[in-house]
């Protein structure tokens, strides 16, 4: 019977795309910071509620500022800039995808929630999206990498909090999508579909 049974899952298993070999497979965790001010106004609605005018029912207020000390400085380690778009988490230092041992940018790796506890100390200001994972991508080898491997990307996001203590790698920053492709040009076409921003 058992013999029947792994003859029969065999064909199946490379029918669906199951990889029967030792492929190197690393999860990384893509832990974004949610906008927290509204986008700025296209134009054309300034426009027309300039237009509108302000009546009764309107409540006259002075929003928060848009430009963070953050921003006037470039300080990418800081959760307290581009207020209005998401922010990603990028670690410096020896990743699973770089078997040379040359530190890089990377994501936090392991297995999902440990790869973030290992890097923030606590989750209690973390949400994970979901149990599976939101893409994969095959690294082929290449200067940095001997052996092709796959990424599995899970998706977490920051819950109340302005602030991590990042530990465990040598240098961190929390970047915009567009900064996020300037450090991975080979991949920015994967990473310009599986993010939205």
């Amino acid at each position: 019977m058992r013999r029947s049974l792994i003859s029969l899952l065999r064909p199946l298993a490379g029918a669906r795309g199951f990889s029967t070999s030792s492929e190197k497979i690393v999860a990384s965790v893509l832990f974004e910071r949610l906008p927290v001010v509204i986008p700025k106004l296209d134009p054309v609605v300034y426009a027309f509620q300039e237009f509108s005018g302000k009546g009764d029912y309107q409540i006259d207020y002075v929003p928060a500022p848009r430009i963070t000390e953050a921003d006037k400085t470039n300080d990418r380690k800081s959760l307290q800039r581009a207020l209005d778009r998401r922010l990603y988490l990028l670690l410096y230092g020896n990743s699973n995808g770089a078997p040379s041992g040359k530190p890089v940018w990377h994501f936090p790796e392991k297995c999902a929630e440990s790869a973030l506890e290992s890097v923030l100390g606590d989750l209690s200001h973390t949400y994970f999206v979901g149990n599976a994972p939101m893409g994969h991508m095959v690294i082929e080898p290449r200067e940095n990498v001997s052996e092709p491997y796959k990424r599995f990307f899970f998706k977490s996001q920051v819950i109340d909090t302005n602030k991590f203590n990042i530990r465990k790698c040598e240098d961190f920053v929390w970047v915009t999508k567009d900064e996020l492709l300037e450090y991975f040009p080979e991949e920015a076409e994967f990473f310009k579909k599986m993010i939205i921003s």
